[in-house]
């Protein structure tokens, strides 16, 4: 963890750079720093995943609409300004990114964090993990 999903209406995906979007969000999410100044996010535990909706229908269906929901998951413990920081600048990404398509059309974009307060069960497994917690 953290996993960021990003769920969209299909028409997008002929209009963005959607790897792009992945790679950028993902890059944005490396950068983040606490009050600390240390990481937020583990650099082998950091994904980002894109689906088109297979199905979806948005507002009245009148026009034509677009839409973004992005999920951002992570583990608890982090500050409410930590919080902040890391939404305000996947917010400020997604619409810099996306500020194309929102200039010729109506598209809704969402961004929601959830902390994982009450873990039921947690298992990993993953040989990414190890590529970055090499001694330098």
């Amino acid at each position: 963890m953290p996993h960021l999903v990003l769920l969209y209406t299909p028409d997008l995906e002929a209009e963005a750079d959607v790897p792009g979007l992945c790679r950028a969000l993902a890059d944005c999410m490396l950068e983040q720093r606490d009050e600390a100044g240390k990481a937020v996010f583990p650099t082998g535990g950091t994904r980002v995943l894109a689906y088109p909706a297979a199905h979806c229908a948005v507002a009245d269906g009148n026009g034509d609409y677009g839409f973004l929901y992005a999920n951002l998951r992570m583990g608890g413990g982090r500050s409410p300004s930590v919080h902040k920081t890391v939404g305000d600048s996947l917010l400020q990404l997604l619409k810099q990114r996306l500020d194309p398509l929102l200039q010729q059309r109506p598209i809704g974009i969402t961004l929601q964090i959830d902390e994982s307060a009450q873990q039921v069960y947690d298992a990993k497994h993953s040989t990414l993990h190890p590529l970055f917690n090499r001694p330098v």
